[in-house]
């Protein structure tokens, strides 16, 4: 297959910059045609790429793309999961170039989406249809690309739980993670799950000048203010009761082996353009970013923010706020508890309410599995060396809702880096990242086939 590679190579980019001008933003309802465009393209790149059939699969919100190549229904089948939905764009102004006109430089492709997910996705699509055209696929495979994985997948559960047949498999590929590095190939073996919600303070039934009425009534920014300093104490420790009740614990020999993994602090930092870490004290920065759970603000906002000054107390304070999740935690119960415990700090002289967005659940997969081992020997032959397992802090919420609905195990065979820029401006992937994809991924088929089939 290498030469089919080499003889379409920049076809495949071709085709991946095109999908990639598709601004298919699931978050703003301004962008729902181009939500339809993109997959209307993913599902004719699937026929010409080989699939006996390919549909787009309606749900109460985005729609599903869903592709099959079915050999022999006595052979093992491999489910590939994807998104073709991306972050909002926003802010804008901090690209280097516009976030759905890509260009290459540096051997990346610049656009949004481009590594998270649709750069990973069209990474199966190719080296689907190299092994198709080389007449070397050793499995069933059906691939189920949805378009609301940004927004939380609201309608991927009933989607799923609607089309059990359709999706039955024997192990579940999904590419929606990182490399540790592009010389240290890795398997993310952990999910953290997710919590997030929106809260409002509110206060006067309008905005009031704060001349006249500062000092005597509860500002409602400085209220919200004041309860989002108290969820953390002084060692970094989030403070809501029970939050940390129901955690499964990572044994020193897990976590110490967690920390062999490359890393270097002062590069890091350099990176990141910070001259310190924080984080929840007696942990190191790689485990407070995989095996701990988090509380952070993702926006906040209230009063007047215009240019210039206005001397405003405002009417009401909104933030955003999510919790990553580990292993043992349920998403629903710190939604329970995160609300419960807001609304009894909230001061006299405001009110409050909690809208909950989206969340789902932490996940961590065996490395005893012939799903994992097969990727694990198919990294080996592409990269010369053994993958090291690993633990991500992102949260992807709709595995463990595969893994219960369809018993199979989740392999996460990602090829990104964690530079990428994924949910931030210039967004970018690597070309080498979007080749080692192609090339290992038959390596998957061939020892998942092998390893299984009888």
């Amino acid at each position: 297959m290498q030469q089919y590679y080499q003889d379409h190579k920049q076809r495949f980019i071709s085709e991946l910059m095109e999908w990639l001008k598709i601004p298919s933003v699931s978050a703003d309802s301004t962008y729902n045609d181009d939500v339809r465009k993109a997959a209307a393209y993913l599902q004719e790149k699937f026929i010409a790429a080989g699939a006996d059939r390919s549909l787009i699969l309606e749900t109460d919100g985005h729609p599903v793309v869903y592709a099959e190549k079915i050999l022999d229904r006595a052979h093992k089948t491999v489910l590939v999961y994807g998104h073709y939905d991306v972050q909002p764009p926003d802010p804008v102004p901090l690209w280097s170039s516009p976030p759905f006109e890509p260009i290459i430089k540096n051997d990346k492709i610049y656009a949004r989406g481009a590594c998270d997910d649709k750069g990973q996705v069209y990474m199966h699509v190719k080296a689907f249809e190299a092994m198709v055209a080389n007449n070397e696929l050793p499995c069933n495979i059906k691939f189920i690309i949805e378009g609301e994985e940004e927004v939380g997948s609201a309608h991927f559960d009933q989607f799923v739980k609607s089309n059990l047949s359709l999706l039955a498999c024997d192990v579940i590929l999904i590419s929606d993670t990182a490399l540790i590095a592009n010389d240290t190939p890795s398997i993310n073996v952990g999910l953290r799950g997710l919590s997030y919600m929106e809260v409002e303070v509110t206060g006067p039934r309008l905005d009031l000048h704060s001349g006249v009425y500062g000092g005597a009534i509860m500002n409602p920014a400085n209220a919200l203010c004041q309860m989002i300093a108290s969820l953390h104490d002084t060692q970094g420790h989030i403070t809501i009761p029970g939050f940390y009740d129901d955690i499964t614990p990572v044994s020193r020999e897990e976590r110490d082996r967690m920390n062999e993994a490359p890393f270097n602090l002062d590069t890091y930092k350099n990176y990141l353009g910070i001259n310190e870490v924080y984080g929840e004290e007696g942990f190191t920065t790689l485990e407070r970013t995989t095996i701990r759970p988090t509380l952070d603000v993702n926006g906040i906002w209230g009063g007047y923010t215009g240019e210039g000054a206005k001397t405003v107390l405002p009417s009401k304070a909104a933030a955003k706020i999510s919790m990553r999740l580990v292993p043992g935690q349920d998403h629903q119960k710190i939604t329970r508890l995160f609300t419960d415990h807001f609304m009894k700090i909230a001061p006299a002289g405001v009110s409050v309410k909690v809208i909950p967005h989206h969340g789902g659940a932490p996940y961590v997969t065996s490395l005893d599995s012939d799903g994992y081992r097969a990727a694990a020997v198919a990294m080996q032959k592409t990269f010369g060396k053994m993958p090291i397992p690993t633990r991500s802090g992102g949260s992807i919420p709709i595995v463990s809702l595969l893994e219960n609905s369809l018993n199979a195990d989740v392999i996460l065979m990602g090829f990104g880096l964690d530079t990428d820029a994924i949910h931030s401006p210039d967004e970018h992937f690597g070309l080498y990242n979007f080749f080692k994809g192609i090339e290992t991924i038959p390596y998957f088929y061939s020892a998942f086939a092998a390893s299984v089939n009888v």
